[in-house]
């Protein structure tokens, strides 16, 4: 009898970690954008928002969380509970905020779970229309002939276009006279009026200008040409390979995330670059999607790793502390 006790009692016991583990998801994510709503960073959040809601047929919500270039709203789901329901999509910029930032509440490779790369989006190198040089070669020999008195637009200290800036300096091997602003808006407006030589930006926000002439384009920061801008040359074409810098967005969760709901997400991620309808989506605002090998979390995790490295050297020997 009471072997007979034992075995159901046993039984019984066994059947509660299954219970336990209830099926992934089995409510409502929140997918953290930490930048403010209308941007380039909104929008693919909103895309691959809907992408993951189709694979995971549960709800993605998107929550802008802005501030401080992306720390407050990466912190929040650093500090998350790490059950899946709190996610996070984030650009380049997190490779950057170890060597902007003194004081940083979390390490971008040690509180997070790569998931996946999403999206890519190139820099361009532009001036105002009138502007002398016509090509690249033509720049960089102007530049050197010229670097006490050619201006670069930057958005902001530490920001993408600075961060091009700075690379683009260092590939001619000169150093420009860099001007802030507060936003990438004013920035380029200043650059078409001719306030400022030059702008390193993102195509999304600036191909328009492009096509009706008022920016003109030198090189494109990507290995393939944009449909959109076809004759704009590649950095590799226009000789400069160093100039390899791209606004690449990836997805994380909470680290401590278990594995099987890892493994999960990035399987919806993979799904979701790969759906023809997404890419052409992404296309219209010239954005490349991931190859579906990108969308891992190993692929993400040396991405992430290796874009620390470039960036924190470049940083620290410029002295630029975001406040």
């Amino acid at each position: 009898m009471h072997r007979i006790a034992a075995l159901a009692f046993a039984a019984l016991f066994a059947v509660f970690p299954a219970l336990a583990q209830e099926p992934y998801p089995n409510r409502p994510i929140t997918l953290i954008v930490p930048y403010a709503p209308g941007g380039g960073s909104d929008f693919l959040g909103r895309v691959l928002a809907e992408g993951l809601r189709a694979r995971l047929h549960e709800t993605v919500v998107v929550q802008n969380v802005g501030g401080a270039g992306s720390v407050v709203g990466s912190m929040q789901v650093a500090k998350a509970k790490p059950d899946g329901y709190t996610l996070l999509i984030n650009h380049m910029g997190l490779s950057t905020v170890p060597a902007l930032y003194k004081k940083l509440n979390f390490d971008p490779l040690a509180s997070f779970e790569t998931i996946g790369l999403f999206a890519e989006a190139p820099m361009m190198i532009m001036a105002r229309k009138d502007f002398a040089p016509k090509t690249l070669a033509e720049l960089v020999a102007y530049a050197k002939a010229n670097s006490d008195k050619l201006t670069v637009a930057s958005a902001g200290m530490g920001s993408v276009t600075h961060l091009c800036a700075m690379l683009f300096q260092r590939e001619i091997g000169v150093p420009l006279t860099v001007v802030q602003y507060k936003g990438a808006g004013p920035a380029v407006i200043d650059v078409r009026s001719g306030q400022v030589d030059l702008i390193c930006d993102l195509p999304t926000t600036t191909s328009g200008l492009i096509r009706s002439g008022d920016l003109h384009a030198y090189v494109l920061t990507a290995p393939q040409r944009l449909k959109t801008l076809p004759d704009v040359p590649t950095a590799v074409e226009a000789g400069m390979p160093g100039l390899d810098i791209s606004v690449w967005f990836g997805l994380y969760a909470p680290k401590g995330t278990p594995r099987p709901i890892i493994d999960t997400l990035a399987k919806a991620l993979r799904a979701t670059v790969q759906d023809p309808a997404v890419a052409a989506q992404l296309e219209k605002n010239e954005t490349n999607i991931e190859p579906a090998d990108q969308a891992t979390p190993q692929a993400h995790h040396a991405k992430l790793a290796a874009q620390i490295e470039l960036w924190t050297p470049i940083i620290e020997k410029a002295g630029i502390q975001a406040e």
